[in-house]
């Protein structure tokens, strides 16, 4: 006798019905389709997905502009930062736009690990990035209107209006990060 390991024999024979998508046949799918994780909206290459890098593109662009509208935001080194790193978003945002336009067009799925990892790995730095600077320049906004109470001299309203967009920008990065690091984790 051998110290091999049997396989295990189950007394019952269970079958396990397969998760139906509820009612496809009013969603225009075939009955035997399951739901697959690549279905999620606001994943890469879905239309969801589409527009939450569009809008995160346009909150970042607006940010920007009306912060290179004020004259004096050169001179303080967070409202720099903030430009430099919504400008960041903007470009990361509008490339993967632009991809996943070209996915939806052709009807291509990113789930590919490498793709995903990559997604995921530039929402967490530009995320982080966006987050820090809208932060910073925050604190900044706070110290000029409420401390030395100089808003009179400078240009507070841009500078919350500009702070705030780069914060809903940020939280609609949030969205993307998550969903990709969801997906890549639900592989391994």
């Amino acid at each position: 006798m051998s110290n091999r390991s049997r396989p295990t024999v189950h007394p019952f024979d269970i079958d396990v019905p397969e998760l139906r998508v509820a009612g496809a046949a009013d969603n225009g799918f075939p009955p035997d389709d399951t739901v697959r994780m690549k279905d999620v909206q606001g994943m890469p290459g879905t239309l969801a997905g589409l527009a939450l890098r569009v809008f995160q593109f346009g909150f970042a662009a607006v940010a920007v502009v009306v912060m290179a509208a004020t004259s004096d935001f050169p001179s303080v080194t967070a409202f720099r930062y903030l430009v430099a790193a919504l400008s960041l978003q903007c470009v990361w945002s509008l490339s993967l736009a632009v991809v996943d336009l070209y996915a939806l067009l052709v009807k291509r799925s990113l789930g590919n690990s490498r793709v995903l990892g990559f997604f995921t790995i530039g929402d967490a730095i530009t995320s982080t990035l966006t987050f820090a600077a809208a932060c910073a320049s925050a604190g900044i906004t706070v110290l000029i209107g409420s401390d030395f109470n100089n808003c009179g001299q400078n240009h507070c309203a841009k500078f919350e209006t500009s702070t705030a967009m780069a914060f809903i920008s940020w939280f609609l990065v949030s969205p993307s990060f998550f969903l990709c690091f969801w997906s890549l984790a639900s592989r391994g």
